[in-house]
């Protein structure tokens, strides 16, 4: 990757080059969308360097086009005033990758939980915020059909398990509540098997909106919403997580091996014990897994020292 310098000389270097980009390149995006694009990665920017970091990782290709046009030369513009529509695409690509890039990267350093949640209260108020914020998010496409984001569900208080699936299902777009619909019904009953209720522990996903037509999120939507679920963990804290399905995996781990292959083994989350297993909607379809999921979850209820129940599969 490559790195944006903050400290003095080299930020000013970049800034510099940023501003005659922004001055004048051939990509057509008229200068008050600039303003903001350069607003926001200096806020953050900024604050990154408050916090005593040297460095930020940024996209090289992102960074490559974005500095292609040629400084100087002031975008035409039509009588009305209104910038001419870039000749390439690729123009148009490199400012909105930018400008995703900056909102993101602002997204993760203010749903970022506070370091001295430590009360009920303020772990509560923690979670009502990042809820909100969600809400309102307009930062990929999966605002744009959703009914409603799907924050989470359940015991915000330092609960022996987080499982994590990958999106809300329609059903729970449209109820509103994490862990519905048949798949819900299923991680219900799996786990009131290994002795706990929906109440006590936490539920929530990857993508906090629903991908059209119950499709896999993508890479980028997941890059996009896994603020969220970081700075629910932080303030939740949970004793362990269970990954629910691949893009859970890919989501928490960063992980391509498939979950055949992981499933059932320990692994960690910004410290916490991590277990992958399938996911209720694989199980629905291949019940013969089932076996092995529950096989997974009594591996969890070991690490936290729990009774196992009598000889049982997630039905």
């Amino acid at each position: 990757m490559g790195m944006i310098y903050g400290m003095a000389g080299r930020w000013k270097s970049f800034s510099a080059a940023l501003d005659n980009a922004a001055a004048g390149v051939e990509h057509g995006i008229d200068m008050s969308e600039w303003t903001a694009i350069l607003d926001d990665l200096t806020t953050y920017l900024r604050w990154q360097q408050e916090r005593g970091r040297r460095a930020e990782e940024i996209d090289p290709e992102t960074l490559k086009a974005f500095l292609a046009g040629a400084p100087g030369k002031v975008a035409a513009r039509n009588p009305a005033g209104t910038a001419v529509p870039p000749t390439t695409a690729a123009g148009q690509q490199a400012g909105a990758g930018l400008q995703q890039q900056a909102a993101a990267r602002l997204l993760a350093a203010e749903s970022r939980a506070p370091e001295a949640v430590t009360t009920p209260e303020a772990r509560l108020a923690a979670l009502a915020a990042i809820a909100q914020k969600a809400a309102a998010c307009r930062l990929c496409v999966l605002c744009e059909k959703r009914t409603r984001a799907v924050p989470e569900q359940g015991n915000a208080l330092s609960p022996d398990i987080l499982f994590v699936g990958e999106a809300p299902d329609a059903d729970e777009d449209t109820q509103g509540t994490a862990g519905g619909g048949a798949a819900g019904q299923l991680l219900t009953r799996m786990i009131l098997a290994m002795g706990y209720t929906r109440e006590e522990v936490f539920i929530a996903n990857i993508c906090k909106c629903c991908p059209p037509d119950n499709r896999h999120p993508t890479l980028d939507e997941m890059q996009t919403c896994l603020p969220y679920l970081r700075a629910q963990i932080a303030a939740i804290r949970p004793r362990t997580i269970v990954a629910l399905g691949a893009t859970a995996v890919k989501g928490l781990l960063d992980s391509s091996v498939g979950i055949s292959k992981l499933r059932g083994t320990w692994t960690a989350c910004a410290g916490i014990p991590l277990m992958p297993t399938y996911q209720p909607a694989y199980l629905l379809r291949f019940p013969q897994a089932r076996k092995d999921a529950w096989d997974d979850l009594k591996k969890v209820l070991i690490k936290l020292g729990k009774p196992i129940p009598a000889k049982q599969t997630a039905k």
